[in-house]
Formats: C-alpha cells, sequence, structure tokens
C-alpha cells in the first residue's frame, strides 16, 4: 500500500510531456517558429534592405518593419485561436480554462515586470498625447516627421510583448546580426574609399555624396546602427573561450571601429566613450577580461592610425576625416599611445605564459577603482562643460573648444535646435506640458512657430530635436520620457541581476548602453531604433529563458532528492 504525504494535495502536480495534447505542443512550435522568423527579418535582412536605394531608405525600413511585426502579430493571434477552438472542441476547454486562471491577481503581480510596466505606461501617454494632440492624424501616423509617431510605438510594443515572453534565445541570433552587420561596415569601408560599389550614389546630389553611407542613409543614421555592433561585439570578444569565435568577434570589433571611425559623424564618440567607460565593470573581473579590455583599446587607436596613413598615402582616392575624430588623427602623440597599448598587451600575455599557472579572480578592487576613475571622469567632464559655457573660458580648450562649448552652432546646429524646442516647450498649454504636443511632432512645432526664423538664419527646417530625449520630452512630454527611460534602466538592471553570466545576453545590453549614449544627439528613425527595441526584447528573453531553466534545474533537484528520501 503507498502512502500519500499530505502536501500532495496541496502541491499541483506538472502534467508530463505525454500528457500534455498534440495540438499544445504544436501550437507552441508554430509561435516558436513566427518569432524566430521575425528576428531573423529583424536582425539580419532588414539592416540590408533597400528599394530605390537612398531615395527612399526611411519609408523602405519602416514599412518593412512594422508589416514584419504586424505579420508575426496576426500568425501569433491565429495559432492561438486554432489552438482555442480544438482545445474547445476536443476538451470542452479544459486547457484553456486552465490558462485563464493563471491570470489571477496573484499571478499577473508575479508575472508582470517593471519593464512590462514602464513600456504600458509609455504606450498609454503616447496614446493620450495623440487623443489630445491638435494633429491627431500626424501625431498618430508621424507623417509629418520621421514615422515615429504612435503607430509605431505601439509596433514596438507588439512585438515588445511577443518577443520578450514568447519567443526562446539563442545566441545565434546575435550571430546572424554580426554576419549581416558585417555587410553594412563593409559597404560602409567602401563608401569611404569612394568605391560606391552597390551604385546607391549614382543620382544624388554631389553636395550631399559624403553624408551618406552603407544600406543606412544618413551617416548619423548609419553610426547609431554600428554603436549597437559595437556593444555587441566587443562584449562577445571579451567573453569567448573558444578561439574560432574569439577570432570571429574580433574581426567584428575591428570591422565597426573601421566603420564608426571612417563615418564621420560626431555622433560616435558619445557611443565609444560609453563603450570604453563602462565595458570595465563587465571585464575587469579576470585577468582575461583585462587583457582583452586592453587589446580593445590598442585596437581602437591603431584602427584610427591606420586612417590617417591611408589619408595620407592616397588622399584622392578616400574621404577626409573631419570632425573629433581628426582631432585624434592629428594628434602628435597618437603613434606613442598605440605603441604603449600593444606593449601593454604584450606584457599582459607575456605574464600569462611565463606563470603557467591557472589564474584566479581579479575580485571586485580593479572595478571599485574603476569605479572611482569612471565618477572622477563625470566630474571632471562636469567641471568643464561649467567651465567652458558658464565661467566663460571655452578658449582654453583650444581644438576642443567646439566640443565643450554649447552654443547654438554647436553639433551642426543642435544648440540652436535644442533651445527652440525648450522655448517652444515653455508656450505649451498645461496639459501639453505633461503629456507632450504629440508623437513626432516636433517640427509640426518648429514650422508653425518657429518657420521664418530657421528659415532666414540657416536655410533649413529642422523637424526633429535631434536628440531622443529631448524628442520624447517635447513631443509625448517628462511623464513619456520617464516612462521611456524607466524601461530602459529596468530592462538593463533585470539583465544585470537575472542572466549577467549570460555574455550574449549582457551583449544587447551593451548594445543598448552604445546606441543610448549616440541618442544623446542623434536622431530616433524607424532604421537603426527598430534593431535596439529589438536587442532589448531578446536581452528580456534571455532574462525569461535563464529564470526558467534555473526553475528547471532546481525542481529536477528537488525531484532527485524526492527519490533519494524514498529510497
Amino acid at each position: 500500500m503507498e502512502i500519500m504525504s499530505d502536501k500532495s494535495n496541496d502541491t499541483p502536480i506538472r502534467p508530463t510531456v505525454e500528457e500534455i495534447p498534440a495540438f499544445l505542443i504544436n501550437g507552441k512550435k508554430v509561435i516558436l517558429i513566427l518569432t524566430t522568423l521575425f528576428l531573423i527579418a529583424v536582425l539580419f535582412v532588414f539592416p540590408i534592405y533597400y528599394q530605390d536605394y537612398y531615395f527612399d531608405i526611411l519609408r523602405a525600413k519602416y514599412q518593412f518593419y512594422y508589416i514584419s511585426v504586424l505579420v508575426m502579430f496576426a500568425g501569433v493571434v491565429i495559432t492561438a485561436l486554432v489552438m482555442l477552438i480544438v482545445d474547445i472542441v476536443q476538451y470542452n476547454g479544459r486547457y484553456t480554462t486552465a490558462f485563464l486562471n493563471r491570470f489571477s491577481i496573484k499571478n499577473i503581480r508575479n508575472a508582470i515586470t517593471i519593464p512590462d510596466i514602464a513600456l504600458i505606461c509609455f504606450l498609454v501617454v503616447a496614446t493620450l498625447s495623440t487623443i489630445l494632440s491638435d494633429f491627431v492624424f500626424e501625431s498618430f501616423w508621424g507623417n509629418e516627421g520621421r514615422f515615429t509617431g504612435l503607430f509605431l510605438l505601439l509596433i514596438y510594443g507588439i512585438s515588445f510583448f511577443i518577443i520578450s515572453k514568447l519567443s526562446t534565445f539563442k545566441n545565434w541570433h546575435l550571430e546572424l546580426f554580426l554576419v549581416s552587420s558585417a555587410l553594412v561596415c563593409t559597404f560602409g569601408i567602401t563608401d569611404y574609399f569612394n568605391l560606391n560599389i552597390l551604385h546607391f550614389k549614382d543620382n544624388i546630389d554631389p553636395k550631399q555624396y559624403n553624408i551618406f553611407m552603407s544600406f543606412m542613409g544618413n551617416i548619423n543614421t548609419y553610426t547609431a546602427y554600428i554603436s549597437l555592433v559595437l556593444g555587441v561585439a566587443s562584449v562577445l570578444f571579451a567573453s569567448d573561450k573558444k578561439r574560432w569565435k574569439c577570432t570571429w568577434h574580433f574581426f567584428c570589433l575591428v570591422l565597426a571601429l573601421f566603420a564608426i571611425v571612417t563615418g564621420q559623424s560626431d555622433n560616435a564618440y558619445l557611443a565609444i566613450i560609453a563603450l570604453f567607460s563602462i565595458l570595465p565593470f563587465y571585464m575587469f573581473k579576470s585577468w582575461t577580461g583585462l587583457r582583452r579590455y586592453i587589446v580593445i583599446l590598442a585596437s581602437f587607436f591603431s584602427v584610427v592610425q591606420l586612417i590617417d596613413v591611408i589619408n595620407q598615402i592616397m588622399p584622392d582616392q578616400v574621404l577626409e576625416i573631419q570632425g573629433i575624430f581628426s582631432v585624434l588623427v592629428n594628434f602628435s602623440g597618437l603613434a606613442y599611445i598605440v605603441i604603449a597599448l600593444w606593449m601593454a598587451v604584450g606584457v599582459l600575455y607575456a605574464q600569462k605564459y611565463i606563470r603557467k599557472k591557472q589564474e584566479q579572480d581579479l575580485g571586485k578592487w580593479p572595478r571599485k577603482v574603476w569605479g572611482i576613475i569612471f565618477i572622477a571622469g563625470i566630474i571632471v567632464l562636469l567641471f568643464i562643460l561649467f567651465d567652458a559655457n558658464i565661467a566663460g573660458n571655452g578658449e582654453r580648450y583650444g581644438a576642443l573648444r567646439n566640443y565643450v562649448v554649447i552654443d547654438d552652432e554647436w553639433g551642426t546646429h543642435r544648440g540652436y535646435i535644442w533651445r527652440l524646442g525648450i522655448r517652444n516647450y515653455k508656450e505649451f498649454s498645461p496639459i501639453q506640458k505633461i503629456i507632450g504636443y504629440g508623437p513626432d511632432t516636433f517640427g509640426i512645432i518648429t514650422v508653425k512657430n518657429n518657420y521664418n526664423e530657421m528659415v532666414s538664419r540657416y536655410g533649413e527646417i529642422f523637424d526633429s530635436a535631434h536628440n531622443e530625449y529631448l524628442q520624447y520630452f517635447i513631443t509625448i512630454g517628462p511623464l513619456g520620457l520617464a516612462a521611456y527611460l524607466t524601461l530602459l534602466i529596468s530592462s538593463g538592471e533585470r539583465m544585470v541581476r537575472r542572466a549577467s553570466e549570460n555574455p550574449y545576453v549582457m551583449a544587447t545590453l551593451f548594445a543598448m548602453l552604445c546606441y543610448g549614449a549616440q541618442a544623446l544627439v542623434n536622431i530616433n528613425l524607424p532604421i537603426a531604433t527598430p534593431v535596439m527595441w529589438t536587442m532589448m526584447m531578446i536581452g528580456l528573453s534571455g532574462c525569461r529563458s535563464a529564470a526558467e531553466s534555473g526553475k528547471k534545474k532546481n525542481e529536477d533537484c528537488n525531484e532527485t532528492q524526492k527519490e533519494l528520501m524514498a529510497r
């Protein structure tokens, strides 16, 4: 006679695989296939997709993305409906009822996450901003801006919940992204050499020849995309244990560094500074991480040095390096920095082979020391900005004056655009000061209020704030911006807390960090931004997979212990 424990009445018994109906298993497989095809489309096809070269690059990629999301959404809904019908017909709704029973207040509270709540708040604010806008149609479609209206934001939301909740995280997703990115970088570099291999530039105005690159269009958008590649490649290179993977990721990293420097956009330096500033907190756990961080630094300065040599050897065949990278290229001590860094690499690797002992982890002190350096660097930067702008001592910074003195001409008129945006915001109604003027209506505001001023002063119309966060602040208000920042920060925090041991999840986080840094001076476009959102989604999917894996291990361990006790 078998004796049952009293606890058996309180603990639900998990059905075995044999007890789960085939229609449920097949339905989940169909959804998995749909999400996988979507990720292939966005991470591999989307970056290199185009129709009429640069002439419709924004609209073409925008349509590709939202159609991909809608097809995936439709497929998931149809699959769910079929599963529901089969369950009702064959099982009297048994499994549907069991599924709906999960949606108790307690279960919902356990299942929903802070990023979920932040995204819902973000979309609610954007919806209210659209409904209460003076330009409802334009706010919904974003057709008077860069197509980042409520429609696209809702598309982001749909894909976010499907991918983060239903997809299965796989390392090869990011590898596929790097393959596509290698093509983007390669053709961007050929544009630096004026080769025009794909004939993208055959019919564009010669004055604009140097501001469009690769499959991305404007160099600022190109830089935004490459910043994602830098984040992924650097973390994977830092973490690789297999030699062939290390070689592949180092190749992608160097290619991305070469592409971002020759991309000619000053947005790049913010992404690079963010990368080099935050990587040590991840890499300074081990000697391997320390060595590879120095390799990354040495590689960056070597790339800059190589570009300088190329420009001197063949000045008529390549684009002239401008902006802040020209300061680095013309720095007389650049060669000495390169030599010193590679000597440091040699010493660190020689130490490894001479000692021939298993190396211990570095502990927390290197990261604590770097934390002090990081904070000190922020303080110095804030002092320089104060000294150059408020104290009026900008002249003392020489060649860097154009970068530390933020006036109307700063950043190709970005200083003026920001001031214009804030000036218009002050004229908003009380409700508009809370939820904004309407998604992607910055251009409507400036044309309505500042058209003559913009045209007479610069001969241009500014339809974007050229600062993603300021853009959200003005168009969907401080509430919308707060929700968006909470989404980004809470997603990053969740990745660190739940899946920091998985370098592929951390790679998505660093991609977000690099993108977020350059977004301070760049436009939010449905060319690079959908890839950033997808990185966030698959990173959170990786957190869910890690949690489910840990739960399964605990259950297996408990079952093993029960069997041992029974024996």
